[in-house]
């Protein structure tokens, strides 16, 4: 069970976007990265095709390693870590405060 998942909402802790408050739009947990809503955008240059004869240049959302987001508990409002508690065979995600983190 991954500690962040679609649709949390996270705090960036390091890097260049450092300080941000994003929605989680996309999580890879194979490769260790989450794409945040408005976070690490990126310039692509697209090679012209039939539909757009000149090319373009599309802004997009980059992904960023894991380990730079932590989830911020909705009771709180601030950053909390986050562990896997098991109840009546069910896995849930808890943070520090040991509330159930509610998305």
């Amino acid at each position: 069970m991954s500690r962040i998942k679609k649709g949390d909402l996270v705090y960036v802790i390091s890097g260049k976007q450092k300080g941000k408050t994003a929605k989680v739009l996309l999580s890879l947990p194979k490769e260790d990265r989450v794409v945040l809503e408005g976070v690490n955008r990126v310039k692509r240059h697209k090679k012209p095709t039939k539909d757009s004869p000149k090319g373009q240049i599309v802004e997009m959302e980059a992904p960023i390693h894991v380990s730079n987001v932590m989830p911020i508990d909705s009771a709180t409002g601030k950053p909390t870590r986050v562990s896997v508690l098991v109840k009546n065979n069910s896995k849930i995600r808890v943070g520090r405060s040991k509330e159930p983190l509610k998305v």
